[in-house]
């Protein structure tokens, strides 16, 4: 048999053309074959949820693959450095003694891994999420996580953090930009008697003396220009000594139009995934185990658990949401089951309120038409004049508000136009309807014709 070295390099050639590429960089890449003895094989690898991953996922495929090349079946055992090398000459950051924890990092110590719930719809996300905990600084910096509210975006920041605390003695910083523009805000303060006082370095310290720094919602920073510079300072600061930075927003980085170029160009620097919302067989999941955590397994009927995930299709908050509304329904009426007309009657005003109205695209493109006395083909068509141009807006701002489809798909009903003029058509009325109390009682009044 050849030396272990090649051995395991001949394996990792074979596993790697049959798996993505982004699964061989997150669990096999760093993999090293340590020893054969008495058809064990042991495998180095770097941290326990690589270690859990390789046991309960990988495990069948590497045995085949292994067999393939050595035509012998071997067990499998994986292990860390200190197992391998029997001595206590660990790296500190590796010692398990956290230099901070959860409270200090803000995070929120119930989101992680292990209760985010994957499907196809996270699944790039969740997996991105997880090579960065592995390797923070080191695999895509910065990590920005995109979509819309309630999507799980949060949970996998947390998550990420969570894990990097508990598995080193890293300093995480997890913060919302509204908590970042505070501080930048109160960097300068007066007190009574009007004397300045600099808190300079307090807020350097704090932004950039971390190994991860985690920020939520950045689409909030647009319009404060020197927030931004301040912003754009720390960004480098943190790059630069190669310090992880995983950003989160409702639009992609091309999308943030409100913020300055250079910021967007260095959101691209690394890895931007789309969080798209949850499938039917995901929406089932999630209700199945927020059931089980509140130990009701078993008390709610799966007809009730199908009518919420057929109806609740939006976002995990909305879902959870309709769940727990039903489940105090019930305790408030003292029902001696949760079936599903309770469940009906539960959700009535719920679901009339927080579902996206299940209207297509052409009715709205009707309704808008008439409105403005225009054809549906004017609003599809390339002509500018603001008689065709403004009711185009109000229509695609309503086929946003109105209904669960994409900007790509939307753009493409009228006249294939791109994911940016979209996001454009939608700022802009919404911008009209905060400042033109008229015009908002217009679009309450097409939106009621909709419905």
């Amino acid at each position: 048999m050849m030396n272990i070295d090649n051995l395991w390099d001949n394996f990792l050639e074979k596993i790697k053309p049959k798996i993505s590429s982004l699964s061989y960089d997150t669990w096999f890449k760093n993999t090293k074959l340590v020893s054969l003895d008495n058809n064990v094989a042991k495998i180095l690898v770097d941290s326990p949820l690589q270690k859990k991953s390789l046991q309960e996922t990988w495990y069948q495929t590497i045995s085949d693959v292994f067999s393939e090349i050595t035509n012998t079946s071997f067990d499998f055992e994986f292990v860390f450095e200190d197992e391998v090398k029997n001595n206590i000459n660990i790296p500190v950051e590796n010692l398990g003694v956290p230099l901070n924890t959860p409270e200090k990092s803000n995070l929120n110590p119930k989101y992680t891994f292990d209760s985010f719930i994957v499907g196809d719809s996270n699944k790039f996300a969740y997996m991105a999420a997880v090579s960065v905990a592995e390797n923070p600084g080191k695999t895509y910096n910065p990590l920005f996580l995109y979509g819309n509210s309630g999507l799980g975006k949060t949970h996998l920041m947390h998550a990420i953090g969570n894990f990097i605390i508990e598995n080193s003695n890293k300093k995480v910083l997890y913060v919302t930009s509204e908590q970042f523009i505070t501080d930048f805000l109160n960097i300068n303060k007066k007190d009574e008697s009007g004397t300045n006082f600099s808190y300079i370095d307090s807020f350097k310290n704090k932004y950039r003396d971390v190994d991860v720094l985690i920020i939520d919602d950045i689409q909030f920073l647009g319009g404060a220009t020197q927030t931004q510079q301040e912003f754009f300072n720390t960004f480098n600061n943190l790059y630069d000594d190669n310090k992880q930075i995983i950003i989160s927003s409702d639009r992609s980085p091309d999308d943030l139009k409100k913020l300055e170029d250079r910021l967007r160009t260095r959101f691209n620097w690394g890895l931007s995934v789309n969080i798209y919302p949850p499938d039917y067989k995901m929406r089932v999941e999630i209700l199945r185990k927020k059931i089980i955590g509140q130990n009701m397994d078993g008390a709610i009927s799966d007809d009730v658990i199908e009518y919420i995930a057929n109806n609740c299709d939006s976002d995990v908050r909305q879902l959870e949401g309709a769940l727990t509304r039903v489940i105090a329904y019930a305790t408030m009426f003292n029902a001696s089951d949760i079936n599903l007309n309770l469940a009906i009657d539960a959700l009535k005003d719920y679901l009339s309120k927080s579902s996206f109205v299940k209207n297509n695209i052409q009715k709205i493109q009707q309704v808008v038409a008439e409105y403005y006395n225009i054809t549906v083909e004017d609003l599809k068509s390339k002509k500018r004049k603001a008689d065709i141009a403004f009711p185009r807006q109000v229509a695609i701002y309503l086929c946003r508000t109105l209904t669960d489809e994409s900007f790509p798909k939307i753009g493409i009903q009228f006249g294939g136009r791109d994911h940016s003029t979209v996001m454009h058509s939608v700022d802009k009325i919404d911008n009209e309807i905060k400042t033109n109390p008229q015009f908002k009682m217009i679009i309450e009044s097409l939106k009621s014709k909709i419905k």
